[in-house]
């Protein structure tokens, strides 16, 4: 399979669509707002508690700009979460190229958004198992898929994608947008998708870790066998 080589890409990306969901919610309160205020028009995708979260913080503004991610996929989330993010219209969203003629055809072919950042950190796993007596079922439980995945996609595409992992970048993020009417450069995305590669490496590095301390016998003994 040949791999696409980028060379056409526009340095300054406004940021019309943003995929927002969180475990640790600090800084939303102010973040949401100002990306609200630099464009008017956003939409911001969010699932669960981080969607019921913005619509908190928004208040009337939430009707015009924010969407549940499962009424924009069509695909209603599956019991306790587990399935919410991963689908083809998302994915399309975060990967496409912007002068990708293939991409674009696909875009309208399904109705898709390109998505311009993603606003994401992930399950509290190390705090998870640094907890007495954590069970490997409960560690297991607390593994992210989606939220990786959705970072992973968009720190790739870095040539039109923002990936902002930590609600300290929030203030940085949200200086850059308003001084320049809602753009982020080329410089601004790679340097995003450099903090979100390491946020992902950590992260499964604290997983791999755990995994590999824990003997069989504490693994075996958190279930019961089926027929």
């Amino acid at each position: 399979m040949s791999k696409n080589i980028v060379e056409k890409i526009d340095d300054r990306v406004k940021i019309r669509t943003v995929l927002c969901s969180v475990s640790d919610k600090t800084g939303l309160e102010t973040f949401i707002p100002g990306l609200v205020a630099v464009n008017p028009d956003i939409l911001i995708l969010s699932t669960g508690g981080t969607y019921n979260a913005i619509a908190q913080i928004l208040g009337k503004k939430a009707g015009t700009c924010l969407k549940q991610v499962s009424d924009y996929t069509g695909q209603p989330e599956t019991q306790g979460g587990l399935v919410k993010t991963l689908d083809f219209k998302i994915y399309l969203g975060l990967l496409t190229e912007t002068y990708n003629e293939a991409h674009q055809n696909d875009l309208k072919r399904t109705s898709a958004l390109a998505i311009d950042m993603v606003v994401v950190n992930l399950y509290p796993f190390s705090d998870t198992v640094a907890k007495k007596y954590v069970t490997p079922e409960e560690a297991r439980g607390n593994i992210d898929i989606g939220g990786p995945t959705m970072i992973r996609a968009a720190a790739k595409n870095f040539i039109r994608v923002a990936s902002v992992v930590n609600p300290l970048s929030y203030p940085t993020v949200l200086e850059i947008l308003e001084g320049s009417k809602g753009y982020l450069s080329l410089k601004d995305r790679f340097d995003l998708s450099k903090k979100a590669f390491e946020h992902t490496a950590l992260y499964d590095r604290a997983i791999a870790g755990y995994l590999a301390s824990q003997p069989f016998s504490s693994v075996e003994s958190c279930y019961t066998p089926g027929e």
